[in-house]
């Protein structure tokens, strides 16, 4: 009999996972062809979130939970999460319900077709604000411009991986991680298959808009060096501008005897030069921040308590 894994990374979902437990439950006892464990990560919940996961885990062996020992991002929690599953195949989804659990059977169909990666790729995003959702699909447009890896747009965690799949994530150790990108850069046989997000059941998200835009920029930063080309690109661009510009002011003055022009056009030089050499130090910055917290060589994650893994 072949084992399903379902990780579940949980961040103050005390309200939802009561809900997400009825609907996993359904799922497994009306498929008793597969043997079944769920692995709820705890990334440091500051409600009642681990309480309840160990009710549930009283209540159902099939349960099995992570209780990391602070809270370590999204990201770590799922690579604690690949750590420990030990099915022929894991199943990725939110706690909240806006991944569908009737849709795993359709994945599960695909998978034992021998595809590796079944990606769910969402047809609506749900509620969602009108700008969230135009700056979402930028990003997409901007990262797979600028990267040599295929990143699925519209494509989130909730996916089926084979164990081929986790065992290629698990030995990705870096510290900033974008799993997103990772799925597409390990390869393997995809397949897609689409689905509607719904709505949160209960609570509310925790990816504010300075969250998801500091992921889009370790996305950027993880899978390519677009923006360190494109600040050198600026560079030789002004200082080209700028040695026209003084050939043009030395031709006007020794030939026309033309005045230099004086202090708005200095400052306005001044300014846009120096706008531009603080973007690229930015930028530069960016990079050398990843090598910083890669060099310390620290663990990923550290765990608290797990039961069932």
């Amino acid at each position: 009999m072949k084992k399903v894994s379902i990780l579940i990374p949980c961040y103050n979902e005390e309200a939802s996972l009561p809900a997400m437990y009825v609907a996993l439950k359904e799922l497994m006892d009306t498929h008793p062809d597969y043997a079944w464990e769920v692995v709820m990560v705890n990334d440091g919940s500051h409600d009642r979130t681990i309480d309840v996961i160990k009710q549930l885990r009283r209540a159902d062996e099939r349960i099995c939970y992570i209780d990391l020992s602070r809270n370590f991002g999204k990201e770590n929690a799922m690579l604690a999460g690949f750590d420990y599953v030990t099915g022929d195949c894991m199943v990725i989804m939110d706690a909240d319900l806006q991944h569908p659990p009737h849709l795993i059977p359709d994945m599960l169909k695909i998978w034992e077709d021998g595809y590796e990666d079944v990606y769910a790729k969402r047809i609506t995003r749900g509620k969602e604000s009108w700008a969230r959702k135009k700056f979402t699909l930028l990003y997409y447009k901007l990262l797979q411009k600028t990267t040599r890896v295929e990143i699925l747009e519209n494509v989130g965690d909730f996916r089926l991986l084979d164990r081929k799949c986790i065992d290629a994530l698990k030995q990705l150790r870096e510290t900033q991680r974008y799993t997103k990108g990772m799925y597409c850069w390990v390869g393997f046989k995809k397949h897609e298959i689409l689905f509607e997000q719904g709505d949160r059941v209960a609570g509310e998200s925790s990816f504010n808009f300075l969250r998801l835009m500091n992921l889009a920029i370790d996305g950027v930063t993880s899978f390519t060096t677009a923006p360190l080309r494109l600040s050198t690109i600026l560079g030789l661009i002004m200082s080209l501008v700028a040695f026209l510009y003084m050939i043009y002011v030395l031709v006007t003055t020794l030939i026309w005897d033309d005045p230099v022009q004086g202090y708005p056009t200095l400052m306005t030089v001044i300014l846009f030069l120096g706008g531009v050499q603080l973007l690229s130090l930015g930028i530069i910055g960016e990079y050398l921040g990843r090598i910083f917290h890669e060099t310390k060589g620290r663990p990923v994650y550290f765990i608290e308590e797990k039961e069932g893994v």
